[in-house]
Formats: C-alpha cells, structure tokens, sequence
C-alpha cells in the first residue's frame, strides 16, 4: 500500500495531490454560484456534489469516502463507501463536503465552503451512524490545557491565561441553536464573548485554531461528520480538539455502539478522530467568511479563494484563481 505521505522529501507526490483536491473544491463552489441568495439550498447541493464528484474522478489517489454526503442531504453520490480518484497512486480515507454550509449559500450568508479532507487509508473515524458531537476546538496554546470535561468557564480561565489575555478579551464561536442556551449563558457568565453562528462549523472551528483569528475557542454541538473533516484541518495548524458523540435518541445510540464507536461521554481525542498527521485539508469559499472570501463572478471572470492545510509539513498555504466564466457557468 502506498501511504498518503512516505517519506518528507521536497518533491513528494502528497503536494501535487492537494492541488489537485483544489480544482475539486473550487468546481463545486463555482457550480454553486447561480444559487447563492436563492433560497435553493437543495439545488446549491446537488450541483456542487455533481462538480466535485466529476473532479474528484481525475484526481490520482485511491480514495474511499469515509465521510460523505448522507442522511442529512439524500444524496445519490458521494455517498460512505464509493470509491474516488482514478485508482493510481496512494490509499485514502476521503471525508467530503460539497457545500458546507447549505443554509448560508441558499441564504446569501457568509461562511460557506467546499471542503474535502483526505488522509492515510484507514485512520479516519467513520462516525457516521452518530450524526452529532460536542466539540472543543483552540489554537496551538490549548494542547495539554483545557478539556472537554470542564467546565466551560474553567477552559476559558485556563485558555485565557495560556494567551496571556484577560478573560473579557476571549471569543468564544458557538452554534446558535437552543441546545446551547446554557452553554452561551454560562460563556458569557465567565466573562467572555460569544460568536454566535448560524451554520458553518468547520470554518468555526479552523478561525479558532489560527493564529490570526479574532476567536480563540470553537465549543458546542454540531456535526460530527464536520468534526471529523475540521480534526484533519487542526492538525495542520497543530491546534487541539476534542470530541464527545451525542446521540439524538436512544435508536441512534445503540447504532453507533453496533457499528463500535464509543458513546456516554466518551472523549475522542485529535488521534482518536484521524490518526498520525498524514492530512490534507482544502476548502474553497463560496461565500465570504473569515477563513476565505467567496466566490465572486465579475464580467467574463469567477474569482475563487481556497487554503490547503497540510498535517505533515504543518503549513497552510493560500491560493488565489481567476476562472473564464465562460467554461464554467
């Protein structure tokens, strides 16, 4: 089996494979141009998926998705399970994303992406029959410092003195959803900010793991489909998360210990949720948001924004491109 990245010379394949996930994601985002603002989160969906899996067959990799588009979008492709790539070169897991974020893009909102996430065969935790967890996502200074299982006013005690900051300057991103009234009462008790967002959670999570952020920790309940997809990204930018599973209902908690995941608060830690940092994270902005700007058409040009967040080199680079809307749209 050829691995995702054997070696660290300077030429290693594993680069030229992260730009080519770029041309998939940037597809998809284009693709999900005419729908942005429209109410259509459905039909921004579907055509995104369809760009990205016509792209994703060209690219030289071996990849099974182990994170696709699923319950949550009905989709016919990109599904847990299919195969992508052309078949040559290295083994992959493959954690996919056409439109993360279909509200916002049918909505017009900002932080929206198209998001792949890639890495070696069999390191990536299939949490697919557990469609939530609890997440808590910071920078490099959180490692070794907070915990999911204190007390959310004590993390941003701890986290704060790690920054070397007062606590009334930490910001804290949660998604707003009922679930989490207490939680942003008891950050806001603690002498913190929120941020609340109304989608989005992985970009939530990637601005709270950045050095150059204006947020500092990414808490609460979300996808764990994005859970798994933002653990690839955090170990590129060398930050810490964590994750809890939390099942919906008592139906959905016995299949996710049938399938073997560990539930009843269980902390799944950054190697427990993909193991070693053999991981490529790239995401294309459709619309903007702190992590990239979105797509935008002016006369005969679409403009996108992506980042490509590699775990063995430890970098994030950026990548700006013109496209003819002309071949596109």
């Amino acid at each position: 089996m050829v691995s995702l990245t054997a070696d660290m010379s300077p030429l290693h394949p594993d680069r030229n494979l992260a730009l080519e996930l770029v041309r998939a994601t940037e597809a998809a985002a284009i693709r999900a141009v005419p729908f942005i603002g429209r109410g259509q989160k459905e039909a921004a969906d579907g055509a995104a998926v369809d760009a990205m899996r016509a792209f994703l067959t060209t690219v030289s990799f071996d990849g099974t998705i182990v994170i696709g588009e699923g319950e949550k979008d009905a989709a016919p492709m990109l599904f847990n399970g299919e195969h992508v790539g052309n078949g040559s070169g290295p083994q992959c897991d493959v954690a996919v994303d056409p439109i993360d974020g279909t509200s916002l893009t049918a909505a017009g909102r900002n932080n929206a992406l198209s998001v792949i996430a890639v890495s070696d065969h069999g390191t990536m935790l299939d949490a697919s029959s557990v469609f939530y967890m609890d997440k808590l996502v910071t920078g490099p200074e959180g490692v070794g410092v907070v915990d999911i299982r204190l007390p959310i006013g004590e993390n941003i005690r701890l986290l704060a003195k790690a920054l070397g900051k007062p606590v009334d300057e930490m910001v804290v991103s949660v998604l707003h959803r009922p679930r989490h009234d207490q939680l942003i009462e008891d950050i806001r008790e603690a002498g913190a900010g929120t941020r609340l967002m109304s989608d989005g959670d992985v970009a939530g999570g990637i601005n709270a793991a950045r050095h150059d952020a204006r947020t500092d920790m990414c808490v609460g309940v979300g996808g764990s489909p994005e859970g798994i997809v933002t653990a690839c990204a955090i170990k590129a930018l060398g930050g810490h998360i964590q994750g809890r599973l939390w099942a919906r209902d008592d139906d959905e908690r016995q299949r996710g210990l049938d399938a073997g995941l560990k539930l009843d608060g269980h902390v799944y830690e950054a190697d427990d949720l993909v193991k070693g940092k053999n991981t490529i994270f790239v995401a294309t902005g459709v619309t903007d948001g702190q992590l990239v700007a979105g797509v935008r058409r002016e006369g005969g040009y679409v403009y996108t924004e992506s980042v490509v967040l590699r775990g063995a080199s430890g970098t994030m680079r950026r990548i700006s491109s013109d496209h003819l809307v002309a071949k596109w749209l």
